[in-house]
């Protein structure tokens, strides 16, 4: 398995986010604390994407396109982008840390964030019976997406599903549902935490793995919302997203639905 998290909020460092905290990214590429039988450390690369600050910008600005950086290091080994994160800073992060399921290749291109346009997209799982079980579904994609996939892997082909149907206008909230409903029909007992933002919100679903959230109503400074495998801290504040949930959330604010339920885009409130 791997680990993820997204993160919006006012514009911090990348090394404030996502390697600084007791229990960061970093942390949990060496000592996660959740695996669940999917490995014991995430030492198959790594990826961060981030939505470059804007000076001057209208909070309800459409974010701009991000920026994505990817290895197949491990994270605790690469002193580049520790020099990166420390200069860097974004107020919306969509990062990952992978174990590489066996048979799958650890190379730069299997390392979330996937990206399209203003899309940043993270698998954390495993899709069952792969490659036949995705056959089905993938014989709907254009040809063209299945000779451009970012790697031979399960999460690029549920990358290129999501895609599809986000390119075609689709809810964002009922691309997830609906993609892991599909796929856990063809593959049953799959690992489905599927992870997405476009600079302004973050959709996430928490489907045989853990998911958890935290939302800063701004009380004390400004308002703030992140999505992630794991607790990055001891704040009591984090909200465990129940299995078969969608998280929808925006700075400030987060609302959980049932994947069987309804789904609206963005948080209420």
């Amino acid at each position: 398995m791997c680990r993820h998290l997204a993160h919006l909020g006012p514009p911090r460092t990348l090394a404030e986010i996502l390697l600084e905290p007791e229990h960061g990214l970093l942390a949990q590429s060496y000592a996660p604390a959740d695996m669940r039988g999917g490995g014991t450390i995430n030492a198959d690369g790594f990826g961060a994407g981030w939505y470059p600050s804007v000076p001057g910008a209208r909070p309800e600005s459409p974010a701009p396109e991000p920026v994505r950086v990817r290895s197949a290091r491990p994270l605790w080994t690469d002193t580049s982008f520790a020099a990166l994160a420390g200069a860097t800073r974004s107020g919306a992060v969509l990062a990952a840390i992978r174990s590489a399921t066996v048979g799958m290749p650890v190379v730069e291109t299997a390392a979330a964030p996937f990206t399209d346009g203003r899309w940043l997209f993270s698998h954390n799982g495993v899709v069952r019976g792969w490659p036949g079980s995705l056959a089905a579904a993938a014989s709907g994609l254009p040809v063209t997406d299945l000779l451009t996939l970012d790697a031979p892997t399960d999460s690029a082909v549920l990358w290129a599903l999501v895609r599809s149907r986000l390119r075609a206008g689709d809810d964002p909230a009922a691309v997830l549902a609906e993609t892991c409903e599909r796929v856990e029909h063809d593959a049953p007992g799959s690992r489905l935490n599927l992870l997405l933002t476009d600079g302004t919100t973050i959709w996430a679903t928490a489907w045989r793995h853990a998911l958890a959230v935290r939302t800063e109503t701004g009380i004390a400074g400004e308002p703030a919302a992140t999505v992630a495998s794991e607790p990055t801290h001891a704040f009591p504040d984090w909200t465990e997203v129940p299995d078969r949930h969608l998280v929808v959330a925006c700075p400030g604010r987060h609302d959980l639905h049932p994947l069987t339920g309804a789904r609206p885009s963005r948080p209420s409130g």
